[in-house]
């Protein structure tokens, strides 16, 4: 019997975690009775009552189990460990805000019984903020036209991956997983097909994303797939510098020709200098988003550092 893993990253999320469990079972119970299958939560170090709730949840469940993390490892790196640590013939990571709609797991193991290793849940219109939508938009656009591979446009990496992407994952031993940029870089490999849903709003809570998560997505996914960031950088160096000589020549020339003294003053140069000083620093602080990407990588802390398992122990007895 093939094993389903369900995997549900949360944070903070104590008014949906009982209900999550609950509609995901109550899908892979009624929709899937043929399959074997694992509810797992990894907790980034929740503050209010979640972990006492999944506890509760994963005492009268044995199939319902737990990672709990010792600190808050971020958005990516949290799911990313947890479907690592999945042994699943599959893996499918659900958003405990239900904004995944749960309803979509049996389709997605359709497509995967089909052939395809990679399914991606991709959303063709959302119920949250019109405008957030639309900057969603905007940045996905912008990152497609810029990476060097097949970005996917409002993926967030909801979706099924088989065994063996998940092995490949495991291969990776990358220290910033983006795990959107890998499944663009490798899926065509693994017949990767897609599925459109319309995002629901949150159910309950309040959402975690603010604008340096937002940002910290974006800048990782730059850095990481993209050049054309430092490329701009370069191009726009040579082009100010060009611009500089020229204009140091014109100001020169009006300069011993008492011209420039006479009608300009020095408010051009100021403003000059003000816009020279506000393009070195934006293209110094991309920079620096690059240069903070590769101390990450060198420096190679572990993705995760687990506090404590529910339930996992439960496999090694059936062993």
């Amino acid at each position: 019997m093939k094993k389903i893993s369900i995997l549900i990253p949360c944070f903070n999320e104590e008014e949906n975690v009982v209900g999550i469990s609950a509609a995901v079972e109550k899908v892979l119970v009624e929709k899937l009775p043929n399959y074997d299958y694992e509810i797992v939560f990894i907790d980034n170090a929740s503050k209010d009552s979640t972990r006492a709730k999944i506890e509760a949840i994963c005492a009268g469940n044995k199939k319902i189990k737990a990672i709990f993390n010792v600190t808050n490892f971020g958005q990516f790196n949290s799911p990313f460990h947890g479907m690592c640590s999945l042994d699943g013939d599959c893996v499918i990571p659900v958003c405990a805000d239900f904004q995944d709609p749960v309803e979509l797991i049996p389709v997605f193991v359709q497509k995967w019984e089909e052939g395809h290793k990679i399914v991606s849940g991709v959303k063709s219109s959302s119920k949250e903020n019109g405008f957030i939508y639309f900057l969603r938009t905007v940045y996905y656009k912008m990152i497609k036209n810029m990476s060097s591979v097949r970005m996917i446009e409002h993926f967030t990496g909801f979706g099924l991956y088989d065994k063996t992407f998940i092995q490949l994952l495991r291969q990776l031993d990358d220290p910033v997983p983006f795990i959107r940029g890998i499944v663009a870089e490798y899926g065509d490999g693994f017949n990767m097909t897609t599925v459109e849903y319309e995002q629901p709003k949150r159910r309950a809570g309040k959402t975690h994303n603010n604008f340096y998560t937002l940002y910290d997505a974006a800048m990782l996914s730059i850095t990481s797939y993209t050049k054309v960031g430092l490329r701009l950088c370069t191009l726009a160096g040579f082009i100010v510098a060009f611009i500089d000589v020229i204009v140091a020549l014109v100001y020169l020339i009006l300069k011993l020709t008492h011209w420039y003294s006479f009608h300009a003053g020095y408010a051009p140069m100021i403003v000059g200098m003000f816009l020279m000083g506000a393009i070195q620093l934006m293209f110094i602080g991309l920079t620096g988003e690059y240069i903070l990407n590769i101390n990450t990588r060198v420096i190679h802390r572990p993705l995760v550092v687990e506090e404590k398992r529910i339930n996992f122990d439960s496999d090694k007895e059936k062993e």
